[in-house]
C-alpha cells in the first residue's frame, strides 16, 4: 500500500481528498501546515505528497524548498489557486513534480498521482501469485504447466488483482482501474468479466483463487 501526504489546512479539502484516495487503496497522511508536514516527512516512509502553496505557516514553496535541501527526492504535486505562469514554473523549478490549480476534480488529481508513482515504480517483467505467473513483456498467462488465453480485459482484471493481491476490489474500483474512468457502461459487466477468468482460472480442478466478499466486492486470495 501507498503512502499519500496530504498537506492542507482547508478541512474540507483534506476531507475530499483523504476520502478519494482512502477508497482508491491508498494510506492517507494528512497536515494542516508546513511545520506538521515537514514533521511528518521526517518520522516516515511518504510515496507522495499532496502539498497546497497557500499554508498558515510556512508556504507550499518553502516546505518544498526544505524538503529538497534535505536531499529528498520524494514526488511532489502542488495544488494552488495561483495560476500564473510564472507561478507555476516557479512552483516546478523548486522541485515540485507537477501542478494542479484549484479549483480541479479529483480524478485529475488521482490520474497525476498514479502517473508519477508508476513513474518512479521500478519496472517488472511478470507477476506471480500462487502458481499463477504473468509475463508482462510478451503478455502471457500460466497457472501450474497450463497456457492460459485470457480476453484484453481478463487479463488486465488478473493483473490488477496481483498487483494487490489480499485487496478487496469493489465493482466500481475495477471500473475505474480495468476499463477506464470514461466507462459509463452497467456495472455487472465487471462479474461477467470475473466469472470468465475464474473459469479459465480453474479448469482442470484448480483451486479458487479470486473470491466474492458478499456486499465489497473481489479480492484475490488461496484458500
Amino acid at each position: 500500500m501507498q503512502t499519500v501526504l496530504v498537506v492542507d489546512d482547508d478541512p474540507r479539502m483534506l476531507a475530499m481528498v483523504r476520502r478519494g484516495l482512502a477508497f482508491e487503496g491508498y494510506r492517507v497522511l494528512e497536515a494542516p501546515c508546513g511545520q506538521d508536514a515537514l514533521q511528518v516527512l521526517r518520522n516516515g516512509e511518504v510515496d507522495l505528497v499532496v502539498l497546497d502553496v497557500m499554508l498558515p505557516d510556512l508556504s507550499g514553496l518553502e516546505v518544498l524548498r526544505k524538503f529538497r535541501a534535505a536531499g529528498e527526492d520524494t514526488p511532489v504535486v502542488l495544488l494552488t489557486a495561483r495560476d500564473k505562469p510564472h507561478q507555476q514554473v516557479e512552483g516546478l523549478e523548486v522541485g515540485a513534480d507537477d501542478y494542479i490549480t484549484k479549483p480541479f476534480s479529483f480524478e485529475v488529481l488521482l490520474a497525476r498521482i498514479r502517473l508519477i508513482l508508476r513513474k518512479r515504480s521500478p519496472d517488472r517483467s511478470e507477476l506471480r501469485f500462487s502458481d499463477v505467473l504473468i509475463d508482462l513483456q510478451r503478455h502471457q498467462v500460466r497457472r501450474g504447466d497450463r497456457n492460459l488465453h485470457l480476453t484484453p480485459l481478463e487479463f488486465k482484471l488478473l493483473q490488477t488483482l496481483m498487483e494487490n493481491p489480499e485487496r478487496v476490489f469493489s465493482k466500481p474500483m475495477l471500473l475505474d482501474r480495468v476499463w477506464g474512468m470514461e466507462y459509463f457502461g452497467d456495472a455487472n459487466v465487471v462479474e461477467v468479466v470475473v466469472s470468465g477468468l475464474r473459469q479459465k482460472l480453474e479448469e482442470g480442478g484448480d483451486s479458487r483463487l479470486i473470491h466474492t466478499i458478499r456486499g465489497a466486492g473481489y479480492i484475490l486470495r488461496e484458500d
